[in-house]
Parts: structure tokens; C-alpha cells; sequence
């Protein structure tokens, strides 16, 4: 067996980290052939990955929807566990587009239970979901759908050399 199924993360463990880890950072082709790479917050609902944003992604997103997603955690090598998922995003480009996402309510409720009290403001005990909607130029959902993926948890490292 390949080391990468070997160090593989169990289906259970990736929802954990998808729906607990603050962080992902998506990767962008940007104009002409450079990779743009941005730190977000996210929602994951129906195997899909959820970002509000605005700017450059977006508009590298509209002329190019071929992008990679990863979320990890940990920062030491022995304990680095990670996600990274290819595919493609689509930009939510106005209301009709966001009601008619199944998926986008499910985001905004984890995504406003994830992050209550991350702005800084102290925590409400009934957070509301993320009501971020289309605005001016960039302002959009972009919904990720990954169509390949490679996980790696390290902490199965030492398991591997002692075995």
C-alpha cells in the first residue's frame, strides 16, 4: 500500500476538521499564469466548501473556476493533518443564485456557530447564521465542489516506524 493511503484520514476525521478548523485557504489562478493563494473562513455542507469573499479570487473564479482547497491543523510535522481537495467553484452571482443552492443554509448556519465571537465580540448563546448575500462588484458566495482529494494525518508517522 502506497505511504499516502497509509497516512490517509478516516471519513469520520475529515468532517471533524472540515466542520471545526477555521481556516482553509484556497489556491486561484490569477491573471495570466499566477497562483493567487487566500486565507478564509468557510462552511462545509454537502461535500462542498462554502466561502464568502470578495476581490481578486472572486474575479480569478470567474475566469477560471479550476481551484484547490486545503484545511489543516497543527503546525509540528509529527502532528500536521490535512485536506486538500481539487475541483472547481462556482460564484453565487446574486440572490436567486444563493436561494437556489440546497446546500448554502446548512453553510451559513455552521458557518454562524463556527465563528460566533470571532470577530472579536463576545459570543451570543443563539448565534445567527452568516447572512452575507451578493453585493457591488465582488461581494459572492463561492461554492467549491472538489472532485479529487488527497488527506494526510501524521501523527500515523511514528505508528508506520514502530510497526
Amino acid at each position: 500500500m502506497p505511504l499516502s493511503r497509509k497516512l490517509a484520514l478516516t471519513e469520520a476525521q475529515i468532517e471533524e476538521i472540515m466542520t471545526s478548523c477555521w481556516n482553509c485557504r484556497i489556491a486561484t489562478v490569477g491573471p495570466g499564469t499566477r497562483i493567487n493563494v487566500t486565507p478564509m473562513w468557510f462552511g462545509w455542507a454537502g461535500g462542498k466548501v462554502y466561502i464568502y469573499g470578495r476581490g481578486q479570487k472572486v474575479a480569478n473564479l470567474r475566469r477560471d473556476p479550476t481551484c484547490t482547497v486545503i484545511v489543516d491543523r497543527n503546525e509540528k510535522f509529527p502532528e500536521l493533518q490535512a485536506i486538500m481537495m481539487q475541483g472547481t467553484a462556482r460564484v453565487l452571482e446574486d440572490s436567486a443564485a444563493e436561494a437556489a443552492d440546497a446546500d448554502l443554509p446548512a453553510a451559513r448556519a455552521q458557518m454562524g456557530i463556527k465563528y460566533n465571537g470571532g470577530h472579536g465580540q463576545p459570543p451570543v448563546e443563539d448565534p445567527p447564521p452568516n447572512a452575507a448575500s451578493a453585493r457591488g462588484d465582488n461581494g459572492r458566495w463561492i461554492v467549491f465542489q472538489p472532485d479529487s482529494q488527497v488527506t494526510w494525518d501524521n501523527f500515523k508517522l511514528a505508528e508506520l516506524r514502530s510497526g
